[in-house]
């Protein structure tokens, strides 16, 4: 047993301890962390326009902080942009984590000398918690990689900027640098191919014992090592025993990925964002992810069915129920108030608060008031995908079809196979029974002859990656949105 994993083990019991304990009073600790955020942010520009000092109570700060976007911000987030001190949060954010927005192009959000190392200090906590339940502490002897954005920064009115990942890079402390992977200089290459080439020149070698990255991405990098190798991942990186990940759902990537490896390996997922920490999986035998009470980021939750009213019902931890599905709404030591982050999740545990992330607020398919959301078409192909045992899927996303050139309308789902199903026909009912089961308008449009079953469209390989490289959004971070409700995303495939 190594240094590293001989030091974690302690370590882990500490932390894990210490995540009892809040987990424990999830209340009492959001109510702390409420509490803070509004004394510090008292003196600000946001806390004086919004009346700060009034505030006694939840209510109050309702009363007086609405729920934003990104846009309805953005008024603030200038004014830092340009220099000001004080204007969300006090001084200036230590880094902006940049980010690319649908309806307000490049979107700087502020990190603070506060909220900075949450982003290490919980993956690294998302990791001992793994250690102290299984263990299992010897991958931290060997080579870890993050397959992830350059670290390189802009400035901007001298605030670093870059993309998250990035940023997460420059926080990593030293004693882990020794044996982590790439190199620096490979890591800032922009072009992701390019990169993606040179890590494998780096790692090849090397005892690589955790991997990092969002699946698609971990997928191409172990598909470019076996058509270099003619080798299962297993037989390059014998040691190779966890896999981390977050910003999609595994179950698509699963069996196509544990495939490439040859064998079945743990995993962890987390659920970083540019605006914070969010969850990470504290459990190998739980499903789920801890939502951290404790990190600076005091939690609110809306309806998703009351997203869109004029005054949609905001809720506190000790009020959500289980099975439902929220909007995320946060308020953190980086100086997001009544923040949207346009995720959508819902709770399976209260003891501790465990949550699914179940997609995007926006990316949802209604074209006739079926509102079929992220969640529903992962499940749907979840479910099909384990009755045909023979595919292997590299990714997809679903579009409505308003005005076909005959028939019915209905859904088109697009899907990349690594191995199709040996009768489509056969798959493509299956999938639909699964929809139909899962989102019972979606069943009434059928049932009522407004929709016909939905469709599938086989795209050739690579047709995904092209276009993410045609978006300048190849590798690192960057996903491909799971569906739709207009058919932009497939007009730009098929263009590739």
């Amino acid at each position: 047993m190594g240094i590293r994993s001989s030091l974690a083990k302690p370590f882990a019991a500490y932390i894990a301890a210490q995540t009892k304990k809040w987990s424990m009073e999830p209340a009492l600790y959001q109510r702390k962390v409420f509490d803070y955020l509004v004394k510090e942010g008292k003196s600000t520009i946001f806390g004086v326009d919004h009346d700060f000092g009034a505030i006694r109570s939840y209510d109050d700060f309702q009363k007086r902080v609405p729920i934003r976007d990104y846009e309805a911000l953005k008024p603030y987030v200038e004014k830092v942009i340009q220099g000001e001190p004080n204007i969300l949060w006090k001084g200036k954010p230590a880094y902006f984590a940049k980010t690319s927005g649908t309806t307000s192009g490049t979107k700087y959000i502020p990190i603070s000398e506060e909220s900075k190392y949450s982003h290490f200090i919980q993956a690294r906590n998302a990791t001992l918690s793994y250690v102290h339940e299984t263990g299992n502490a010897s991958f931290l002897d060997g080579n870890l990689i993050f397959l992830s954005g350059s670290p390189e920064m802009d400035e901007t009115a001298g605030i670093k900027t870059g993309r998250l990942s990035g940023i997460s890079n420059h926080l990593v402390p030293a004693y882990l640098r020794t044996n982590q992977k790439p190199s620096y200089a490979t890591n800032c290459i922009e072009d992701w191919e390019e990169k993606l080439e040179r890590i494998i020149d780096e790692t090849l070698s090397a005892n690589m014992t955790l991997i990092s990255g969002i699946p698609p991405w971990a997928q191409m990098y172990f598909d470019r090592i076996q058509a270099r190798t003619g080798k299962k991942i297993k037989d390059v990186f014998p040691e190779f025993s966890l896999f981390v990940y977050g910003g999609v759902n595994f179950e698509p990537y699963r069996a196509k990925l544990f495939d490439s490896i040859g064998k079945q390996v743990d995993s962890i997922e987390t659920y970083p964002a540019s605006e914070g920490f969010i969850a990470y999986q504290d459990s190998q035998r739980e499903e789920g992810l801890l939502l951290l009470l404790n990190s600076g980021i005091f939690f609110e939750f809306v309806p998703t069915e009351e997203y869109f009213n004029e005054n949609p019902t905001r809720l506190t931890i000790e009020e959500v129920e289980l099975g439902k599905n929220y909007a995320l709404i946060i308020n953190s030591n980086a100086g997001l108030w009544g923040y949207s982050i346009g995720d959508t999740i819902k709770f399976i545990s209260k003891n501790p608060y465990r949550i699914l992330v179940t997609g995007r607020i926006k990316h949802f398919i209604s074209a006739f008031g079926e509102h079929v959301i992220g969640e529903e078409v992962e499940k749907a192909m979840k479910f099909t995908m384990q009755k045909f045992n023979e595919v292997e899927l590299i990714e997809f996303t679903v579009a409505p079809q308003v005005t076909p050139n005959e028939g019915l309308p209905h859904h088109e789902w697009f899907v990349e196979f690594a191995k199709a199903p040996n009768d489509l026909a056969a798959f493509s009912a299956e999938l639909d029974k699964q929809m139909r089961e899962l989102n019972v308008y979606y069943d009434d449009l059928i049932t009522g002859n407004i929709l016909r079953t939905l469709t599938i469209t086989s795209l050739p390989k690579n047709a995904f990656i092209e276009y993410m490289k045609s978006q300048g959004k190849l590798g690192g971070q960057n996903k491909v949105p799971r569906l739709s409700n207009d058919r932009k995303i497939v007009n730009e495939l098929f263009k590739q």
